[in-house]
């Protein structure tokens, strides 16, 4: 087996249950293969650098997975057909992944979203302190100004 890294853009206006669809296939192709995602990231609508198919948003999904080349194929012929897919790209990135290389993959890539996320939860609490912060400031000053009209 092989380590490939798939992204892939779909059009931003088709429903959360196509684009559901769209990576169901594309993860059943390779788990038929009896190939396994190490790594699956929905990161959302974004701006596009430059129109694709006269959209200038963009839907993106990242893959990260070790399969046999023939599901690479078999999921690019699908995406050239399928008209949700605007753009896809699909590299190499070992030539040969054993199951133990597989696995600390896939305990890397838990590790990594688990971080992300606790970062991301620190932020939201430190911005949702900041704000309350900046209520109580705001409150203080209106307090002053109504002493000093008295």
């Amino acid at each position: 087996m092989r380590r490939y890294e798939t992204i892939f853009i779909l059009r931003p206006n088709i429903g959360e249950e196509e684009i559901t669809r769209v990576i169901d296939y594309a993860t059943g192709i390779i788990k038929s293969d009896g190939g396994t995602i190490i790594e699956l990231n929905r990161w959302g609508v974004k701006k596009l650098a430059y129109l694709i198919k006269k959209e200038s948003l963009g839907y993106y999904v990242f893959c990260d997975y070790a399969s046999v080349p023939a599901s690479v194929s078999e999921i690019e012929r699908r995406f050239r057909i399928d008209d949700a897919v605007m753009k896809y790209m699909t590299i190499k990135t070992a030539d040969s992944v054993d199951d133990e290389s597989i696995q600390q993959a896939i305990v890397e890539a838990t590790e990594k979203a688990a971080a992300e996320e606790a970062a991301a939860k620190e932020a939201a609490e430190a911005a949702a302190d900041t704000e309350s912060g900046n209520d109580s400031d705001e409150q203080t000053e209106n307090d002053d100004n109504t002493a000093e009209a008295e």
